[in-house]
């Protein structure tokens, strides 16, 4: 099965753009009116800490599990054609997987996979999947709870 979130890169290039164009309104607003000088740098921090936000939780997310492998891929939206800055990529194949969790916070989605590497230690790895629509999220942890289900049985056997 293969999902990602593609779709969701001209709705975060809109939100940057908006972020970036209200922070420039904000200064010449505050520029041309003197009773906002003691608060001018508070909401500016404040918008700054906003873009910084938007920022962590924006991601690219691919899921691949078509094929012997599992290739599972986090990286950044913006600028990522010229600059490949906050990558994470992880293939296993799946007899390797060990389980996977989904951490749900209020605005921060996650996805920890555990793993077998090839000298038998475990491993973790973590993935952003914030902007991933819940029925892929379902999809995704279908796929899986299916091979996780599986490694199981084959141990076990």
């Amino acid at each position: 099965m293969r999902t990602d979130n593609r779709k969701v890169k001209n709705t975060v290039v809109s939100i940057y753009f908006i972020l970036i164009i209200f922070g420039v309104l904000l200064a010449t607003v505050f520029k041309s009116l003197e009773f906002f000088v003691d608060s001018t740098f508070f909401v500016f921090l404040g918008l700054f800490i906003v873009l910084v936000l938007f920022h962590s939780i924006a991601g690219y997310f691919e899921y691949d599990s078509d094929g012997a492998k599992i290739i599972i891929l986090n990286k950044g939206l913006i600028l990522t054609e010229y600059i490949n800055y906050r990558e994470n990529k992880i293939e296993i194949a799946r007899s390797e997987l060990v389980g996977f969790k989904i951490n749900n916070y209020i605005l921060y989605k996650s996805l920890v996979i555990l793993y077998k590497t090839y000298d038998g230690r475990k491993a973790k790895e973590r993935f952003n999947v914030t902007l991933l629509k819940p029925k892929k999220l379902k999809y995704v942890k279908q796929s899986l709870s299916k091979t996780v289900k599986a490694n199981r049985k084959l141990k076990q056997g």
